[in-house]
């Protein structure tokens, strides 16, 4: 007896559905596997549809900065225009900002933290970053009230800003007090707010309660200046509020509490510790990838496995 049976070839997949595929892989894998599989799938990997999000954190903390804004400037022309989300740790310069925007019509989600990035660039290219929701500039050392001021003149549609900093990175500051003021007065629609660690006062915080109105998350761990008394929590019953502990900062000995982990002694109400940091993404292996190496030998670099005298590989399982 015949059976009549229909088969559909991974290489017929239309690139769409390709590239939804290959994101759940790691980068490493759909920069130097995926192409070698065959053409379609090749032809996938260099086109727009694996990287409308882009997400290098993590390889790009232990990175050169010419080797990243190398891969930043091959994945974002990939990207064709299309790209929604970016995330990358340390940018190098103001350049590699210029670039992103350049790029950003259809951006909506950008973190940048640990970047070396400065206020003059951030007013230059604030405005052609206007379809961001979600912006992460936590740890940025150079950059202050200035540019976050551009920031909220021209992001309109932003509802998530994640600026944090570590002690460490503030011994040589007093106030950052007007970045607080400057929050209030330019981003009414924010949703999620994370200050943790800056040096603002309790009326900067009030201000921003009392300004953006539709404020859902608050985050102020380690803002030792601010004091949210049993008033303002009844006032702002709608806000969940992570605040400093209530006791004698003499007290600490360390600088355990400027992690992100929780916490009995922060105040009680409302602390939800799973909506404080987002999914971490899974671990990327950077054994076999080498800083000194070009971009066409970065995408060639062999995978776990590859024997050179035979020509063969060890394939990972087909998806």
């Amino acid at each position: 007896m015949e059976e009549d049976c229909e088969f559909r070839y991974w290489d017929e997949l239309i690139p769409d559905a390709l590239g939804l595929i290959f994101k759940n892989l790691s980068l490493q894998e759909i920069l130097t596997v995926i192409p070698r599989v065959c053409k379609s799938w090749g032809k996938a990997v260099r086109g727009p549809y694996c990287w409308q999000e882009i997400d290098i954190e993590q390889w790009s903390e232990l990175r050169r900065p010419e080797t990243l804004d190398r891969m930043l400037q091959m994945l974002i022309t990939r990207s064709s225009g299309s790209l929604r989300k970016l995330c990358v740790s340390g940018l190098p310069c103001d350049q590699s900002l210029s670039f992103i925007a350049d790029h950003a019509k259809s951006l909506q989600t950008l973190q940048l933290p640990r970047s070396e990035i400065g206020n003059e660039i951030v007013e230059q290219v604030a405005w052609r970053l206007s379809t961001i929701t979600f912006l992460d500039i936590s740890h940025c050392r150079n950059i202050g009230a200035p540019a976050l001021e551009a920031i909220g003149k021209h992001c309109k549609s932003l509802t998530r800003l994640r600026r944090t900093m570590h002690p460490l990175e503030l011994i040589d500051k007093l106030s950052q007090d007007d970045e607080a003021l400057v929050i209030a007065a330019t981003m009414p629609k924010l949703r999620h707010l994370e200050l943790a660690y800056l040096l603002i006062s309790t009326e900067s915080v009030l201000k921003i309660l009392s300004s953006c109105t539709v404020l859902e998350f608050l985050d102020v761990r380690g803002c030792w200046n601010v004091i949210l008394d049993e008033k303002i929590v009844k006032k702002f019953s709608g806000v969940k509020v992570i605040g400093p502990p209530p006791i004698d900062c003499c007290k600490i000995t360390g600088w355990d509490d400027c992690s992100n982990s929780g916490s009995s002694r922060y105040l009680s109400w409302d602390f939800v510790a799973g909506e404080i940091d987002d999914d971490y993404y899974e671990d990327m292996s950077d054994a076999a990838w080498e800083d000194d190496q070009s971009m066409e030998e970065v995408e060639l670099r062999f995978y776990d496995g590859f024997d050179f005298n035979n020509g063969l590989f060890d394939w990972p399982h087909s998806p």
